[in-house]
């Protein structure tokens, strides 16, 4: 696969990257809804499976991300669409 200018070479990567990311987003999800059936398991950990939900958030955005610029979108757009502030912040600087 040879890159252009634009990197539109490397979309189908991006797309498949980020399908790839909702995919393991799924496993975890799934080894939540595990852990979660066990009662004495949650009220230990609460706050650990707290952890689970942020993950799949981060997962979820990061795949999104990269869907928009596979789309063509500028990473500065791309960027601003993110939802998770603190993410979003870390991505501007490396922006920068």
């Amino acid at each position: 696969m040879e890159a252009s200018a634009d990197g539109s070479a490397a979309a189908p990567l991006w797309q498949a990257l980020a399908q790839e990311m909702r995919v393991a987003r799924e496993l975890l999800e799934q080894l939540a809804g595990v852990l979660v059936n066990d009662e004495r398991f949650v009220l230990d950990y609460i706050d650990q499976l707290q952890a689970f939900d942020l993950i799949a958030q981060h997962v979820d955005e990061s795949a999104a991300l990269l869907d928009r610029v596979a789309g063509g979108q500028s990473p500065d757009d791309a960027v601003g669409a993110v939802r998770l502030s603190v993410m979003q912040d870390r991505l501007r600087a490396a922006l920068d």
